[in-house]
């Protein structure tokens, strides 16, 4: 049983929202699928962090799901900001197993085993913000992922974290989250968000004793990255 992982895959099958306009996503969704289909298996877990659909609803992010369901492993989602699709975890949970898909879990405050570590994570926020309901969301993520890192804990299994926004740069911080991530004793943690020109702003290596690293898509060459091997 392995872990890989993967942020910001962006599916538009049931909207029209081209990501190949954008330099080196042509053909991504093929790309994406032929890397994960060699290298997955059906016993493998694979965390996607967040910006996973374009959809706004459920029901228009069906295509996106099914495409996701159909591919090797059990898929464990963290929302992205882009995740409009996003609802109550009643209403994810119901929709999923309405239609089928087995293999589809969502991290909300909570956390999934993967052989012997536990999954967890959440969305994060912006690591300047600055007014008060930017502040807000900050603090009730930070909240959400101690939750989430509690959550693991009661597993009994080390704690590996997954978030969407970055929580540190090369030349920014954010320590409402980087708190949480030395409080509980964090010692990997993995995000998304950047693209392009921004990822050479990502901080890949050791800070606060956590080992980080970027995980989104085009930066991975939508290829899922291997966290763990067992």
């Amino acid at each position: 049983m392995s872990i890989f992982a993967i942020a910001d895959t962006h599916l538009s099958l049931g909207t029209d929202k081209p990501m190949d306009i954008f330099n080196g996503w042509q053909d991504y969704v093929t790309r994406l699928e032929s890397n994960w289909r060699k290298l997955v298996c059906e016993k493998d877990t694979v965390v996607i962090s967040g910006d996973v659909s374009w959809a706004m609803t459920l029901e228009t992010a069906l295509d996106d799901f099914r495409f996701l369901d159909s591919l090797p492993g059990q898929k464990l989602i963290i929302k992205g900001n882009h995740d409009f699709w996003w609802t109550t975890m009643r209403k994810m949970e119901n929709w999923l197993s309405e239609n089928g898909m087995t293999s589809i879990r969502i991290i909300h405050n909570n956390a999934f085993q993967a052989g012997s570590f536990a999954v967890c994570g959440s969305r994060g926020w912006f690591f300047d913000a600055e007014n008060d309901p930017d502040n807000k969301v900050l603090l009730r993520e930070a909240g959400r992922l101690r939750r989430s890192i509690e959550a693991a804990r009661s597993l009994g299994k080390e704690p590996i974290v997954f978030l969407h926004y970055p929580p540190l740069t090369t030349g920014m911080d954010c320590m409402e989250i980087l708190n949480v991530l030395r409080d509980e004793k964090i010692k990997r943690c993995y995000y998304g968000h950047l693209h392009g020109a921004s990822t050479k702003n990502a901080f890949i290596g050791e800070r606060y004793g956590v080992k980080f690293d970027l995980i989104s898509a085009d930066f991975l060459k939508f290829c899922p990255k291997l966290i763990e091997l067992e």
